[in-house]
C-alpha cells in the first residue's frame, strides 16, 4: 500500500492496482488533477472533506470512477447529479478485491449542534484506518491510522490518546490544512516522543510526500 497526502484530509491511496481518493475537499487542490482514480471515499458533508466543485472536477478527470460514502453526503451530492454507492456504519463491502469497512456515525462535537453531521470512518482492506472527523475506535487490529491532529473540536492531549488507544504501528497525521507552513510547532515535534516509545512510528508528511509498506 502506498500514501500520498495531497493536503489535509486529501489521500491518493495506492493498493492492490487500484487507486483510492479520500475527502477532496477545499483545504487541498492537487486532487484536481489526479487521473486514473477507481474510488472516492467521503467521510462527511464540511466542505474542508467534500467541495463540490473539486468534486466535479475530479469526475471529469476520472470519468469512470466510483464514489462511496454516507446517506448524508450521498443526499448533497445527488443534489448535482452525482451518483454514489452508500456504505457507514457497521456495513461493509468487497470493491474490486478491496476491502472497505465503515465505522462510526457522529462528527465529533464542535460546540452543541454546530457542525453536527453524519460521519463515516473507512478501513481499507485490514491495513489503513481513517476516521474522518472523529476518534472512532474500530476495536480491530490497526497497522495504520490516519489521525485527525489539529481542529476545533479537539485538543492535542485527546488527538494523541486516541492513537495511544487505538494502537497502530503506524500513524500520520491528518486535518492539519490550517497549520501555517514552518509554524506546526509541538504539533509534529511532541507525537514521536509521545508514541514512539510504545512503538508507533509517527510519520507526517507533506504535501506530495508518500511512503510505501
Amino acid at each position: 500500500m502506498k500514501i500520498t497526502k495531497l493536503g489535509h484530509c486529501c489521500l491518493l491511496i495506492e493498493h492492490k492496482n487500484k487507486r483510492i481518493l479520500t475527502d477532496p475537499g477545499a483545504w487541498s487542490t492537487a486532487q484536481n488533477k489526479v487521473t486514473n482514480i477507481d474510488f472516492i471515499l467521503i467521510t462527511h458533508e464540511h466542505p474542508d472533506h467534500l467541495h463540490i466543485e473539486s468534486l466535479e472536477t475530479v469526475l471529469q478527470n476520472n470519468p469512470n470512477v466510483k464514489i462511496i460514502t454516507n446517506t448524508a453526503v450521498g443526499k448533497i451530492i445527488s443534489e448535482k447529479n452525482i451518483k454514489f454507492d452508500v456504505l457507514e456504519e457497521s456495513q461493509t463491502i468487497l470493491h474490486e478485491d478491496i476491502l472497505l469497512e465503515a465505522f462510526g456515525n457522529d462528527h465529533e462535537e464542535i460546540y452543541e449542534q454546530f457542525g453536527k453531521v453524519q460521519n463515516t470512518g473507512y478501513f481499507i482492506d485490514n491495513k489503513l484506518f481513517y476516521p474522518g472527523d472523529a476518534f472512532t475506535k474500530p476495536n480491530k487490529s490497526i497497522e495504520i491510522l490516519a489521525f485527525p491532529i489539529v481542529a476545533p473540536w479537539t485538543t492535542f492531549k485527546k488527538a494523541m490518546q486516541y492513537v495511544l488507544d487505538v494502537k497502530p504501528k503506524i500513524a500520520f497525521p491528518v486535518h492539519d490544512g490550517m497549520l501555517v507552513v514552518g509554524r506546526s510547532g509541538p504539533t509534529y515535534l511532541l507525537p514521536p516522543k509521545i508514541l514512539e516509545s510504545k512503538n508507533i512510528k509517527f510519520t507526517p508528511l507533506k504535501e506530495g510526500e508518500n511512503f510505501e509498506i
